[in-house]
């Protein structure tokens, strides 16, 4: 099953698709709402902000230090906590505080994730309150029936194993009946191994060398079953079909 919105990828993989799905999981950065609203950059900079006051750095160093705790460690929080011994809450608090204005109310994306047929979860490594914040203002709050936050994950970030099996037991998830939908493909590994059908969420946003590596591939790698650059166009006609397979299953 490959909805309308995706790249083809290879046949066997192509196999993999969502008839058995009972929980769909979202990442909300990039993921829930499109990339091309920036909403992250004001969240970039208000890192590079924090760590220059927290460490007493210039700016532009601060940045250096973000970007490489970003790529070494997962996320530039797991980089602070582990180098610095820094407590996250403040963190989180500062680089979270962004305007807001800029995300729409998404009636189509909500409209596709009310048709999913199951429960509907959140799995960011940033905050909860952000997480509400932001699915607030696209409309989708309200769809969803639980959020995991990097507090929940005991500020073990994805894409660390741990943190998805963390994830699994929480919620209570049976990863070989759960779909996860990313932006970020090495977030999609852990799942993949897992058992759930993974989906690719890009744009051509880069805050990640992956993601300019993205725009070489001939196809996805083995990890990524679908790729779609527009979640609401990918999901919508997604719940009519599996509901009408699972009735033609019995």
């Amino acid at each position: 099953m490959q909805p309308s919105g995706s790249r083809p990828v290879a046949t066997e993989r192509s196999q993999r698709g969502f008839d058995s799905t009972q929980t769909w999981i979202f990442d909300l950065d990039n993921t829930l709402y499109p990339a091309d609203c920036n909403l992250f950059t004001q969240v970039d900079q208000k890192m590079g902000e924090f760590i220059a006051r927290y460490l007493g750095v210039p700016f532009e160093y601060a940045r250096h230090l973000q970007k490489t705790y970003y790529r070494q460690f997962g996320t530039t929080l797991s980089g602070l906590m582990q180098v610095h011994r820094m407590d996250p809450k403040a963190f989180l608090d500062y680089v979270h505080d962004i305007d807001l204005s800029v995300v729409a109310e998404h009636p189509r994306l909500a409209v596709a994730i009310d048709a999913l047929p199951g429960r509907k979860l959140i799995f960011t490594n940033g905050s909860r309150r952000h997480a509400e914040r932001v699915a607030g203002k696209l409309g989708l709050l309200h769809l969803f029936d639980g959020i995991f936050d990097i507090a929940d994950a005991d500020y073990v970030p994805k894409p660390v194993a741990s943190c998805y099996d963390h994830f699994l037991r929480t919620h209570g998830v049976e990863a070989q009946a759960a779909a996860m939908f990313e932006d970020m493909p090495h977030n999609l590994a852990a799942p993949h191994a897992l058992g759930m059908t993974t989906v690719l969420v890009h744009s051509s946003y880069v805050d990640h060398p992956i993601q300019l590596e993205i725009r070489k591939w001939a196809g996805p790698p083995a990890h990524i079953h679908h790729m779609t650059e527009t979640l609401a166009q990918f999901l919508g006609p997604l719940g009519a079909k599996v509901i009408a397979a699972k009735d033609a299953a019995g």
